[in-house]
Parts: C-alpha cells; sequence; structure tokens
C-alpha cells in the first residue's frame, strides 16, 4: 500500500490526492505566482537565506502580496511541519509555491494569495556528484524574452516544460534554453558553467536566465578558492571550445556534461567544486 502524502495549503495539512485548489486558481490559469525549490539536509534548508531574498523579491516584482504574518520564520516552521507529518527526516526536496489567489484577469483580490508546500525524500544516491556526464542537447523550438520577469522562479515554466519534454524525447540529460537573442540562457532545470583556459564562466543574468541560488552561491564563494569567474555571453557552439561544462541547482548542487553535439569534456575542476554544492 502506498504510503498517504500530505501537503501544506496556507498552513492547513491535506491529503496530498485530494483536491485543494480551486480550478480559477490563476497560478493554474496564467501561471501567476513564484515557487522555491529547496533541499532539506540533517533538518536545515541549505543556502536558506538566499531562497527566501530570491522569492520575496520576486513577489515584489510581480506585486503578490501574502497576509501580514507571513515571514521567512513563518514558511521555515510550515515547511518543518510539513516534513514531520509526511515522516521525513532525512534529506528531502521542498517545493514551495506562491500564488496570486482565485479569478481572471481583472477580478481578483490580493488579498486571497496563498501558498502550497510539498515535500519529497531524497535518496543518498542522488547527492552524490554523477558518475557518467550528462548529454547535453539544445532546445531551439521556443526563445525566452529578455524582460523585468526573466530572471524570476516563475510558475509560467512552458518554455521550459516543452525543453524538459525534448530532452527526454532525444535521450538527453537536459537541453539548453536560447533567449530572443539566440544565445545561451540556461537549461530546462539548471543554471549553465562552463570553463575554459582555466576560467570558470556563467551567462549574465541580462542574458534572462532564471537567477539560481546555487549560481548565486558559487559565483560568491569561488574567487574565495582561488577560481577566476566571468559573466559572458554565450553562443552553444562556443561550448564546442570549452574544457569542461557543468550545470547547476539547488537540489542537485551540480551535475557536469559529459558530451554536447560532438564535444567530449573532462571534469576535473567540476568534481573539485562539487563540494560546496552538496
Amino acid at each position: 500500500m502506498a504510503v498517504k502524502g500530505w501537503l501544506n495549503l496556507n498552513g492547513s495539512l491535506f491529503d496530498e490526492k485530494l483536491p485543494a485548489l480551486r480550478a480559477d486558481n490563476r497560478a493554474f490559469r496564467y501561471g501567476d505566482g513564484l515557487f522555491e525549490t529547496m533541499k532539506v539536509v540533517v533538518g536545515a534548508i541549505r543556502l536558506k537565506e538566499l531562497h527566501f531574498s530570491r522569492l520575496f523579491s520576486g513577489m515584489e516584482t510581480l506585486q503578490i502580496v501574502l497576509p501580514g504574518f507571513i515571514s521567512e520564520d513563518i514558511f521555515t516552521d510550515e515547511i518543518s511541519r510539513t516534513l514531520r507529518r509526511n515522516h521525513i527526516s532525512g534529506p528531502a526536496r521542498v517545493r514551495l509555491t506562491v500564488y496570486r489567489g482565485d479569478g481572471g484577469l481583472y477580478d481578483f483580490k490580493s488579498a486571497s494569495a496563498g501558498y502550497v508546500i510539498q515535500v519529497w525524500p531524497i535518496s543518498s544516491s542522488s547527492l552524490a556528484m554523477n558518475e557518467h556526464g550528462l548529454r547535453l542537447g539544445l532546445f531551439e523550438d521556443g526563445r525566452k524574452s529578455v524582460d523585468t520577469f526573466a530572471n524570476l522562479k516563475s510558475n509560467n515554466y512552458l518554455l521550459y516544460a516543452m525543453g524538459a519534454i525534448h530532452a527526454r524525447k532525444n535521450h538527453f540529460g537536459d537541453s539548453l534554453i536560447l533567449n530572443t537573442h539566440g544565445r545561451v540562457c540556461d537549461t530546462t532545470v539548471a543554471n549553465v558553467f562552463w570553463v575554459s583556459g582555466g576560467t570558470i564562466f556563467t551567462p549574465p543574468l541580462s542574458e534572462g536566465c532564471v537567477a539560481g541560488v546555487m549560481r548565486n552561491y558559487l559565483i560568491s564563494r569561488l574567487p574565495e578558492l582561488s577560481y577566476t569567474v566571468m559573466e559572458k555571453e554565450l553562443h552553444a557552439d562556443e561550448l564546442l571550445e570549452a574544457d569542461e561544462v557543468f550545470l547547476t541547482n539547488a537540489i542537485s548542487g551540480l551535475k557536469w556534461v559529459g558530451e554536447f553535439k560532438n564535444k567530449k569534456y573532462t571534469n576535473t575542476v567540476s568534481s573539485k567544486i562539487f563540494q560546496l554544492t552538496i
């Protein structure tokens, strides 16, 4: 028998298999909301301050107003309560979704904004660095706009969802996502870094990539370890000249890329950096 799971809707716990949101919820209708995907290790949210800074900054950008008592501490307590209710004591993945509320484009009430917390256990093996390098693909059927909302971790995720379908259909580990200038911004689930001539590069936020928490963390930490990190625009074919390519996000930490098109990569630098990300 499957173990019963629970989700947290605005501070109340519900059976995850029961309907919890209305059909006219704006996150469902329009992708009108934000989400954070966080890793919990030994009972603590990894990079917690960066996650909540991004979330509340994004809410301000989208003018989403939650009830005044909601704070970082409240969210932290509710995440812990949801983990306990699901009997998860080991490593976990947490998805915190904030949505504007119910209604049409013009007839909504900001006071109805709310949140959903979902949790899942993470296997200890998934916390290790990938043994075999990912095969990276390129998604070209859509382009990401470079605008005020580009860096947000928004519920409006259609482009990335289609990129993920493309990756799965073509047996890629992930797909590169291009912006409206035809340059690389990120992948379906991660930020992109590449190593060339001893320098580590990543596209700047002005290229439209999601403002990744792990990306932010590594950019600040790597110089302390004597690595040179630079932000640089990237055309996909330039990766064919790189020595290494790796992808980062808050859950996986770092995954190294073994192949893109006809190019094979090593993981000498990325294997050293990996310990920072777990």
